[in-house]
């Protein structure tokens, strides 16, 4: 297709809007329920210019990418319409077409009003594919829409020629990950930092983090460990003309990246408040009596006809907004939608613990004395209280504590046997690896204590950077032995790891003499002077199936693994034994 047939093709589809608007849909994991949709735009079926690549690059080099903007918003924002799709819709929009001197600012404003859809379910999404050099024109351009009562996000955030400064100068609402730190997450130790250090980032400039391309259940399980809550990509839904509405259909894909409750042995039942709720038509004069008439009522939540959560009225707030002169009798018979707020959480009674920890100390505007909103199959559950969630923590915390090795601060025993339980419970395939160090006690007599020590902070370190977190466990038995729970496939390799990571911090530890000899010359257990290697591990790995966890219990298991570990020590040097539980079923 030359030049000329490429602009003609352009001409003709800006002329008749022969646009197609695709959704895809923005999942928040803590509220199991679709926060908006990205619209995307395809041209015409029969056409080159189907593809946005060509579509879009073909536009810039015309001169015309803010009218084919333009044209994609009113396609987009009718659609929308006419499909009745709840939540935010995430308009496409590029800081170079904000910047041409053909842009006409109001125009969004005008379509938005055109199809019945307030401004503040609007997040305008900007997408950088060129250097923005203007920064105090486009952030006037941005101070526009953000007047209006738009919202702002920054997409393919790390990708764009100057997305770090575009987030410092522009402060956006929402950041999207590009896509290439999502991908293989969960076996990149690199991406998994850098995505780490957009989520601190993002907690400092009270942005929300949006993670875009998931393909793999390993990734967005990777992510919802990590914190990260709003989620997009194939793996939940690809862009459709009739995108789903709910997240019923995707709850099987998201499940399993959840850590549930039931798994770290609390409960949010437990701080479940059953307090009635009220409707959003309600007058706001009804609500006003239902906390008079309860002295002990902190919060109402406010739910639509489906009996889901809209807002939330706290009680301080009604009563400051009511202070206001005449203000009682100017909105007592208007419905309470007007006054309450939509800034609110809600999550699933099965949400983690930690994660809605997390989620309540993020919020900027959260108070410790207010509710929050727990909810089941995304209806209307109950209240629970921020600070009683914060106790609870607090409470695990000092278990944690009192549990954990007082050197390597790993999980001890009572955690072992849990996780052992836990895995058995589940049955999942996992490997459980018994690791002791060689010739510990005689370097320990030769060395000193202090230095034994570090030895065991060494191994404590290598240890924890061969898992990991999203799926893997690591703790300390005691002395010189530790166990691994490995879930990924390629623990092979992670063992080899292991075993060249310690061998390599290892040298540090000894005196030249004995690291040029490959040996050194202690007490034996009988007092006699031996000659012994340097220290080296010997790892007993059992290999479990689900088929096999129903018959054995956390006490055979971890017996299994020690016999594993017996047999590696029978190996001089560095070994490892495997014992496979398909085997011993046979």
């Amino acid at each position: 297709m030359t030049v000329t047939e490429q602009l003609s093709a352009l001409g003709l589809i800006l002329a008749h809007g022969d646009l197609h608007s695709l959704f895809q849909p923005i999942v928040s994991l803590s509220e199991r329920r679709i926060l908006g949709y990205e619209a995307l735009t395809r041209g015409p079926s029969n056409s080159p210019l189907h593809s946005p690549v060509n579509l879009f690059g073909v536009a810039r080099h015309a001169g015309r990418l803010s009218e084919l903007e333009l044209a994609c918003r009113k396609s987009a924002c009718r659609r929308f319409s006419e499909l009745k799709l709840d939540g935010k819709l995430f308009l496409n929009v590029s800081p170079e077409s904000l910047l041409e001197p053909t842009h006409q600012p109001g125009r969004t404003l005008q379509l938005l009003q055109a199809y019945g859809i307030p401004p503040s379910q609007v997040v305008i999404e900007l997408t950088e594919q060129s250097p923005t050099e203007d920064f105090a024109l486009l952030d006037t351009a941005l101070h526009h829409y953000r007047a209006m009562g738009f919202s702002i996000a920054l997409d393919d955030l790390g990708a764009g020629y100057s997305s770090l400064r575009l987030w410092s100068e522009l402060r956006p609402d929402y950041v999207k990950i590009d896509r290439h730190f999502i991908d293989g997450i969960h076996q990149d130790a690199v991406k998994r930092e850098f995505v780490g250090s957009i989520l601190q980032m993002a907690k400092a400039s009270r942005a929300k983090v949006i993670a875009e391309g998931i393909e793999l259940s390993e990734e967005l399980a990777v992510l919802a460990e990590m914190g990260v809550d709003l989620v997009q990509g194939y793996l939940l839904s690809r862009p459709q003309e009739l995108p789903p509405r709910d997240t019923h259909s995707l709850l099987t894909k998201l499940e399993p990246a959840i850590p549930t409750l039931s798994e770290e042995g609390r409960d949010l039942g437990a701080l479940l408040n059953r307090q009635p709720a009220v409707a959003q038509n309600t007058p706001i004069a009804e609500v006003l009596e239902a906390f008079r008439a309860q002295a002990n009522l902190n919060s109402l939540a406010v739910l639509n006809e489906q009996q889901q959560p809209v807002g939330i009225v706290h009680r301080h707030s009604l009563s400051e907004a009511l202070l206001k002169p005449f203000a009682t009798d100017l909105f007592a018979r208007k419905p309470i939608s007007r006054l309450m707020s939509t800034d609110f959480l809600a999550v699933e009674l099965g949400q983690s613990l930690q994660k809605v920890s997390r989620l309540l100390t993020s919020r900027a505007r959260q108070r410790i004395e207010e509710d929050f909103i727990i909810t089941l199959h995304g209806r209307y559950h109950g209240l629970g209280r921020v600070i009683d969630v914060l106790k609870l923590i607090t409470e695990l915390k000092i278990q944690q504590a009192r549990y954990a090795n007082p050197l390597t601060l790993l999980p001890g025993n009572v955690p072992i046997q849990q996780c052992l339980s836990r895995l058995l419970q589940q049955a999942r395939e996992a490997v459980i690896c018994y690791v002791d160090i060689d010739s510990f006690k005689p370097f320990n007599d030769l060395y000193g204590y202090a230095k034994g020590d570090e030895v065991l902070l060494c191994l404590a370190q290598c240890l924890g950077e061969r898992v990991d977190p999203a799926r893997d466990f690591v703790g300390h038995i005691g002395g010189d032995d530790f166990l691994l729970v490995l879930g990924s496939e390629d623990w092979r390799a992670r063992l080899n790891y292991l075993l060249e990571d310690f061998q390599s911090q290892c040298r540090h530890f000894y005196s030249a003499e004995h690291l040029e000899a490959g040996c050194f010359i202690a007490h034996n257990r009988q007092g006699q002077r031996q000659e012994f290697p340097l220290l080296s591990l010997s790892l007993g790995v059992v290999h479990l199936h689900p088929e096999n966890c129903a018959q054995l219990d956390a006490a055979q298991l971890a017996s299994l693994a020690s016999e594993a570990k017996r047999h590696a020590k029978a190996v001089p040097g560095y070994s490892v034994h495997i014992i496979d539980t398909q085997k011993l079923s046979a």
